[in-house]
């Protein structure tokens, strides 16, 4: 298993495969503070057909300008609602974004960066960073007319939040893809960004016997992926969801029994 994973790793876990995956809007940025406001709504917005998620993100991006942080932290609550009031991304709507950008804007102001915010919810004692994701998600609540919506899952409520999962692989992990710019947090306590694709994929692959693409699986898959992988369990996570997110790929056979096929304008895997 862990030489076909490395084969795939090899292979796929570069640049040149990560469009239309929104990790490409990240790459105009150089500043740490641009780089995770930017990441943090693309990773929130990475939910539906990849078309519109870029699609949605290049908004935000045209919205905000060339320094996303500086947006947040000198605009205010009412030029969010006004910017954004004809926003909508799927679920998601203009309040939903001005509530998320204010409670960025306010952590921001009382941790100086969502980096500090993160790092203050880490539990040394802790397998993972499930505590740390709880203290923040609970910090980027509660501001403006509407919580953040669908664009913040919070894993007290028990959702795999594979949204902000992959936002802290970006921000945590350093390769050929992944930015890498939050040192202090451990590569080894994160986990696996798991949705119905991936999930999928994992069954297929025995790596879970769950049926819910929950929290629950989503740590019991990451402890299958340690054992692979000790200091790096999400390290193949980028490779294996290639095959659903790049369309140049989509007819691609796995060495593990099964391909992926497009259906009804989406692209999942079949056993």
């Amino acid at each position: 298993m862990r030489d076909h994973l490395e084969s795939l790793y090899r292979d796929y876990n570069r640049r040149e495969f990560v469009h239309p995956d929104p990790l490409e809007c990240l790459y105009r940025f150089d500043s740490p503070d641009d780089l995770e406001v930017a990441g943090l709504i693309a990773s929130a917005l990475a939910y539906g057909k990849v078309a519109q998620i870029l699609k949605s993100v290049y908004r935000f991006l045209d919205i905000v300008g060339q320094k996303p942080a500086d947006y947040v932290d000198n605009a205010d609550i009412s030029d969010f609602t006004e910017h954004f009031k004809e926003f909508r991304h799927r679920f998601a709507s203009g309040n939903h974004m001005a509530s998320f950008l204010a409670g960025i804007k306010d952590v921001r102001k009382k941790y100086g960066s969502l980096y500090e915010c993160f790092l203050a919810g880490m539990d040394a004692s802790a397998a993972t960073v499930l505590p740390a994701m709880t203290l923040f998600t609970d910090r980027l609540t509660g501001h403006g007319t509407d919580d953040p919506g669908h664009l913040l899952a919070a894993p007290v409520r028990g959702s795999a939040c594979k949204r902000l999962n992959l936002f802290l692989r970006w921000m945590v992990r350093k390769d050929n893809v992944d930015i890498g710019i939050w040192n202090r947090v451990p590569a080894s306590a994160l986990i696996v960004p798991l949705d119905v694709h991936m999930h999928r994929i994992a069954f297929n692959l025995g790596l879970t016997a769950k049926k819910q693409a929950d929290m629950r699986t989503a740590l019991d898959l990451t402890a299958q992926f340690r054992r692979l992988a000790p200091d790096d369990p999400v390290k193949y996570d980028f490779a294996l969801t290639r095959f659903g997110i790049n369309p140049a790929l989509s007819s691609k056979s796995y060495k593990f029994g099964f391909t992926t096929q497009k259906k009804k304008g989406k692209i999942s895997t079949a056993p």
